[in-house]
């Protein structure tokens, strides 16, 4: 296996496999991005060596979410059509090695779906993570809908959704979102640890054992995302989406009509 695929770079130190994403300036997501995403760690699952495997990005930034103003100016995306962008996340959560993300900065929209297709996330008290979609009039995306009530509840997961709001480092440890909060100067080292330590164990049980408590976890998300398409085409069609965009763009609350 080469050592990157486009944007993602693999290093290995024993059982555990360091995936890094490096898309400055900020990572954003993307059907290619995430297509090397997923070759990556579907590879990883056949190449007889890797256990464990610790998702990571390069910079300040962990992940902004998708260009939705770029995708704006190229008119909406046709009536029935699948996106491949979702085709994607499917793979991601498809996969058989378990994953710890180490989450540095912000994951923002997409950012936060792309953080949860891990077993574990691992953050720096600097780490903002937010589902920012009903400020870009907009309907969440990348199976949130199913995987973020799943994690944190669904008390949580529709503040979070409906109220668009950041959350840092320690109020995501809080309500469940992260299983540990280090010092950014710690978060690589730390997530390999805690990859490692599951890399100890008997491989083919740790694939059981895994396969078993995420369940129908993928089907779940081939049908969230489904939905959540359903909803995003109709939706992106409103002047209130336009408006959103506008006005995350220029930071500063959106003024919507309902129209």
């Amino acid at each position: 296996m080469t050592d990157h695929i486009g944007d993602v770079h693999i290093s290995r130190d024993g059982f555990v496999a360091t995936v890094m994403i490096d898309r400055p300036p900020i990572n954003a997501v993307s059907v290619e991005l995430m297509r090397d995403l997923a070759d990556v760690l579907e590879a990883l699952d056949k190449d007889g060596v890797s256990r464990a495997v610790v998702l990571a990005t390069a910079g300040k930034i962990f992940c902004s979410g998708a260009d939705l103003a770029n995708r704006t100016s190229e008119g909406p995306i046709p009536e029935r059509m699948v996106n491949p962008l979702y085709d994607q996340a499917v793979r991601l959560f498809s996969t058989e090695l378990p994953i710890v993300v180490a989450v540095q900065g912000a994951a923002i929209g997409a950012g936060l779906g792309l953080a949860m297709i891990g077993d574990f996330r691992v953050a720096a008290p600097e780490a903002r993570f937010a589902a920012n979609f009903t400020k870009l009039g907009f309907h969440p995306g990348f199976g949130l809908t199913y995987t973020l009530p799943r994690l944190i509840g669904r008390q949580n997961a529709s503040m979070m959704f409906l109220s668009g709001d950041r959350y840092d480092g320690s109020e995501a440890l809080e309500m469940g979102l992260v299983d540990d909060l280090v010092d950014q100067s710690r978060l690589l080292g730390r997530a390999q640890t805690m990859a490692a330590t599951i890399a100890e164990n008997a491989p083919l049980a740790i694939r059981s054992t895994r396969k078993t408590l995420r369940g129908d976890l993928p089907a779940g998300v081939r049908a969230a995302t489904a939905h959540e398409f359903s909803e995003q085409q109709w939706l992106m069609k409103t002047d209130d989406f336009k408006e959103g965009v506008r006005a995350v763009s220029e930071r500063r609350a959106g003024d919507f009509k309902g129209k």
